[in-house]
């Protein structure tokens, strides 16, 4: 980071550096939201200014450190998930929920597009009053404009297990994968998939204009 470079030039920048960083961690911040195939919603979350990483991971279950199998098999309770990690500065969790909430299909309690079942769930996890309150307010004003109940739950956040290497960045991967249309790398696995899932179709169908994704 630019202030970890400027502090490394010396003690005469002690005061600046201190400020700096202060403000630096101060604007980082991160939020957590389920919204069907994890790939999906970091490639989706990563194109958004004032987002930095989104990782893929597991949260919301009873068994700790699951893996991708059991997680997608059911019975642990964990939902295929993201952490969002921001700069508070530049965008807030207000707006991310609000990009969230367009992003998925809300009214949907068994899963998302082709996915289905208790891994695929939406959901939104909080760490705080102030995003539970700011997630409380994008639901509603979803589910105002959407003119349809909204199913997405707003929970309260519990520990976050990273997935497995391979799911993260999924989406730009170049490693080349054995798929039903035969070795392709990750990037066009991840392409054929989100068509064939036809996400952005029923995204479009429910959001039309607002959908933020929809290429």
């Amino acid at each position: 980071m630019w202030t970890d470079r400027l502090c490394a030039l010396g003690l005469g920048a002690l005061a600046l550096c201190a400020t700096a960083l202060g403000a630096e961690r101060a604007a980082a911040a991160e939020l957590y939201v389920a919204g069907g195939c994890f790939w999906c919603v970091e490639a989706d979350f990563e194109r958004v200014p004032g987002v930095g990483e989104v990782v893929s991971g597991y949260t919301g279950g009873t068994v700790a450190d699951p893996t991708y199998r059991q997680v997608t098999r059911g019975g642990t309770g964990h939902y295929e998930a993201v952490q969002i990690n921001y700069d508070a500065g530049r965008i807030s969790a207000r707006q991310l929920y609000d990009l969230f909430f367009r992003s998925v299909d809300p009214t949907d309690a068994g899963g998302q597009f082709c996915d289905r079942g208790e891994s695929y769930r939406t959901a939104i996890f909080v760490t705080d009053p102030a995003q539970r309150r700011a997630a409380e307010a994008a639901k509603a004003a979803a589910e105002a404009e959407l003119g349809q109940e909204i199913v997405t739950p707003i929970l309260d956040a519990k520990t976050f297990y990273l997935a497995e290497d391979y799911h993260q960045d999924y989406y730009k991967g170049t490693n080349r994968v054995v798929t039903r249309f035969g070795i392709i790398q990750q990037k066009d696995a991840y392409k054929r998939y989100r068509d064939g899932c036809r996400r952005d179709e029923r995204v479009e169908a429910l959001w039309g204009s607002d959908a933020p994704f929809v290429n």
